[in-house]
């Protein structure tokens, strides 16, 4: 099948995918949109709501419906890396024998994941990004395709671990869940509170997902798309001359060149699912919000004066 054929493909299933998804999920469509384009374009999510938006089974529901393997690992004070990553243990035989941990899955749900100490958090690292985990000198590849799906509440920040930067840099979205519209609850509380169950098609396999993420990498970009995707992610750093006042008065660091790379990938996944087969600057501009988000650090002075990333980035934009 030739890239077009793949593409508009892709555009049918992911319509498919949403209907599928809906059937669950009420509303949330930013927060759906995002999390299926991470999933194509191979990379990791932290969504970000208060208790009972269904975070958790967004993220449940959206692994049923791509027919890949999920585990959800419940972050606490007393989590060890290896109840994340596994373990070696000597069998019957006198031999060393390693037990793998719930990381060995397609879609990982880290639930709360900032209250767990940064010690447990970083065992998390290697897994991101080279999609692989070392124990006792060896190195286990994990099954493909793999991404990390975690929640963090917004409101509670007694007995948390705020995330490293360096960790939430492997996050490629941001994703904040909203409360949902008055319509929106009524449906929830009448489809919540009844006996029937729903059953969920799986609409893609995991070769199907990978084949995707193959030709969206394969999209063609214009230098200029490239260029304004980098120049937006420069001007997040009020050491640069780019930078407007805005920046240079309320931002201690700015977004590094993972921030770039996301930008360019996800915007070439944005115009796939649209039909297109080249990203523009629109394309860009859609998903900055997510990728920039969790990339940049306000200093005490945007704190003292209530300005936060959204209203900078809109600014840059």
């Amino acid at each position: 099948m030739s890239d077009v054929n793949t593409i508009k493909n892709l555009v049918i299933n992911y319509n498919y995918l949403k209907k599928e998804i809906s059937k669950v999920i009420v509303g949330q469509h930013d927060a759906i949109n995002l999390v299926l384009l991470s999933v194509l374009c191979g990379g990791h999510s932290l969504l970000i709501g208060v208790p009972g938006l269904a975070k958790t089974l967004l993220v449940h529901t959206v692994a049923e419906v791509l027919g890949l393997n999920f585990k959800r690992i419940q972050f606490t004070p007393d989590l060890m890396p290896s109840d994340i990553l596994g373990s070696e243990i000597l069998d019957e035989t006198r031999n060393f024998k390693f037990i793998k941990g719930p990381v060995f899955s397609n879609i990982i749900l880290a639930d709360e994941i900032n209250r767990t100490p940064p010690k447990t958090q970083a065992a998390l690292l290697e897994a991101m990004q080279e999609r692989s985990v070392t124990i006792a000198g060896h190195n286990y590849k994990l099954e493909l395709p793999f991404f990390v799906l975690a929640t963090q509440n917004p409101i509670e920040q007694e007995g948390t671990y705020p995330l490293p930067e360096a960790q939430l840099d492997r996050f490629m979205f941001s994703i904040y869940l909203n409360y949902p519209t008055f319509e929106e609850e009524v449906i929830v509380a009448k489809n919540t509170t009844n006996d029937e169950s729903v059953t969920l098609k799986s609409i893609l396999s995991s070769q199907e997902i990978m084949d995707y993420q193959h030709v969206i990498r394969r999209i063609p970009v214009a230098d200029n798309v490239v260029e304004y995707a980098v120049n937006l992610v420069t001007k997040t750093r009020p050491e640069s001359n780019l930078s407007p006042d805005i920046v240079k008065n309320y931002i201690d660091w700015g977004a590094g060149p993972r921030a770039s790379q996301n930008l360019v990938l996800a915007a070439k996944a944005h115009a796939a699912i649209n039909g297109k087969y080249s990203p523009d600057i629109e394309d860009v501009q859609a998903v900055a919000s997510g990728i920039l988000h969790h990339r940049i650090v306000k200093n005490y002075k945007a704190e003292a004066e209530g300005i936060n990333e959204s209203q900078i980035i809109d600014a840059l934009l």
